[in-house]
């Protein structure tokens, strides 16, 4: 009996500690953070999902990232993914611009650290 409870217990505070820490990893619906733009704005969220579109221009470099809700564009100074691949990307959800009803919601990628 002693030892069925012991068992239990460990295996609740597995439980606890994956749960507690899959919220880092899991990704966050697209669709959630642009319903939602002001309760995700300046948050850092992971989206995954495959990359529709790619673009670079000089500094400025973006790509689209589509899952199963929705589509959000991905500002970055990392080197672009290939369109048609899966990606898992953490960032800082940002307004581009408004303008009347129409918004641009993004998620900035913060670029590598140096070493240094």
């Amino acid at each position: 009996m002693k030892n069925r409870l012991s068992i239990n217990i460990i295996q609740g505070i597995i439980a606890v500690i994956l749960i507690a820490g899959c919220g880092n990893f899991m990704a966050t619906p697209i669709k959630k953070i642009l319903d939602n733009p002001r309760g995700y704005s300046g948050r850092t969220v992971r989206i995954a999902g495959e990359v529709t579109e790619t673009f670079s221009f000089f500094f400025i470099k973006y790509f689209t990232v589509k899952d199963r809700s929705g589509e959000i564009t991905v500002i970055t100074t990392k080197p672009l993914p290939q369109r048609g691949s899966r990606v898992s990307i953490k960032g800082t959800v940002q307004e581009a611009f408004s303008l009347g009803d129409k918004q641009l919601i993004v998620i900035v990628e913060p670029s590598e650290a140096k070493a240094g």
